[in-house]
């Protein structure tokens, strides 16, 4: 397991590309943040104090400086996957099974995001799986972005299977 970077941006990420991940069961320390129209509020000293916080706990980052965020209009959630297995610690909860996350690579920033979300969101309806959550992980910050490739954005959308998507989905293609 690699540090994080100087600049706090995590050294390695896991290696999605795009498709569907199950997080399901995995330990993260979760810490609410706030949020002024889906724009986090001092975002980067909440990363500091996550990571404080995990440190202070004496757990470990299952990928060094990387996290799920979670917007929202007025409130946010950041989850930190943790390598440990289990912890009775507050702010730590364990992912529900299964937590099926579909993931993107987005090479640019958040200005390019709508097109994408909207082209997963598509293509989850399509297969007959209901979206829910949008999450969000910086992989790269303006300090190493030069030095790493460019902007580097993951999205994962959580979806659930809908039964009555999926047969509604099937009824319209045997028509």
């Amino acid at each position: 397991m690699s540090p994080r970077l100087e600049c706090g941006c995590p050294s390695e990420y896991p290696d999605w590309r795009s498709g569907d991940i199950d997080l399901g069961g995995q330990l993260v320390h979760t810490l609410k943040i706030p949020m002024f129209m889906h724009m986090p509020i001092g975002y980067e000293s909440n990363l500091v104090r996550q990571k404080a916080d995990i440190e202070r706990l004496e757990l470990n980052e299952k990928w060094p400086g990387f996290n799920l965020t979670r917007t929202g209009a007025f409130r946010g959630q950041m989850l930190c996957p943790l390598a440990e297995e289990n912890s009775p610690a507050r702010n730590i909860a364990v992912l529900p099974n299964p937590f099926h996350l579909r993931v993107h690579l987005l090479h640019g920033d958040v200005t390019e995001i709508r097109k994408e979300v909207r082209k997963m969101q598509s293509e989850l309806l399509d297969e007959g799986l209901m979206p829910k959550e949008l999450y969000m992980s910086y992989l790269t910050c303006p300090i190493c972005e030069e030095k790493r490739g460019g902007k580097r954005l993951m999205l994962f959308r959580r979806w659930v299977k809908n039964t009555k998507l999926k047969n509604r989905l099937d009824k319209k293609k045997k028509a």
